[in-house]
């Protein structure tokens, strides 16, 4: 019999599923053009001409959050793929080598860059290269590599001593042939869990740097700029930093649900408790 899906991977990816979507949309259409400027419908409240409102410079609150979702969405993809592309390999290398010079190269240059949360990392970057989506995106990048190193070499370790592991050594296959054909793809749920997890903090660590105007820059829409450009008309438009407040929430606990959702699914051990 199919095993049936978890309640929290159902909600969490009927959650993200919208914003996703959204993004996808505002590839092809938005009510209103993002870059149009209209002083004079400046801070409207929400009416059928601007469903959600406007911001301080007119333009469509609405078109600013679906490209706001695909500027989040696009960092966050983009920066978990060079932390998997980089940290997938230094962990299976670090468990290769466990107790040897390369586990301990790779596991002491983890601590150096854990030592740098990526806020400081993108000061670092921005400060040679000047603030934008990309230099977020490398920051982020970096910050993430560790994370799935330590992973995979958790992961990797507890393969490693399992007697199918012996046999295939037996058999004449290398280091590297057993990492790809047999470690990888039984950490592989591991890591899928984890990039879940790294993608909804990447939309958070983007909203951050944007908020303080080392993501994304004018005239391209985000999350966290709206929120700074926000902040000094709450009193009187408090609309303008609670949808995308409402908006980086949502979208955080949609993926922290799939998060906790995929590992209930793919966790055998989990799965016979249900």
């Amino acid at each position: 019999m199919t095993a049936r899906l978890p309640l929290t991977l159902v909600a969490g990816l009927a959650l993200t599923a919208v914003f996703v979507a959204a993004a996808l949309l505002s590839l092809v259409w938005t009510p209103h053009a993002v870059e149009s400027l209209n002083i004079a419908a400046r801070l409207q409240p929400a009416s059928a001409e601007h469903l959600l409102g406007t911001d301080h410079f007119g333009r469509d609150m609405l078109s600013m959050l679906m490209v706001g979702a695909r500027t989040s969405i696009a960092v966050a993809i983009v920066a978990v793929g060079i932390g998997m592309a980089l940290g997938v390999p230094l962990g299976l290398l670090a468990a290769a080598n466990h107790g040897g010079v390369i586990d301990d190269l790779v596991m002491r240059g983890n601590d150096l860059v854990f030592a740098f949360p990526a806020l400081v990392i993108a000061i670092l970057i921005t400060a040679v290269f000047g603030p934008s989506a990309f230099n977020a995106i490398l920051a982020i990048g970096i910050f993430n590599t560790p994370v799935f190193a330590r992973v995979t070499r958790g992961g990797a370790l507890a393969v490693w001593t399992q007697e199918f592991i012996l046999a295939a050594r037996v058999s004449g296959k290398g280091v590297v042939r057993i990492s790809l054909e047999h470690i990888l793809p039984n950490i592989a749920s591991l890591l899928i869990v984890q990039g879940t997890i790294q993608f909804s903090l990447g939309i958070l660590a983007e909203a951050g740097l944007s908020y303080v105007g080392l993501g994304a820059q004018p005239p391209l829409p985000s999350w966290g700029r709206m929120l700074a450009d926000s902040q000094t008309m709450i009193s009187f438009a408090p609309h303008l930093a609670v949808l995308p407040g409402l908006a980086i929430i949502a979208t955080v606990l949609g993926l922290n649900l799939t998060g906790d959702g995929l590992r209930d699914h793919l966790d055998p051990r989990l799965r016979r408790r249900r």
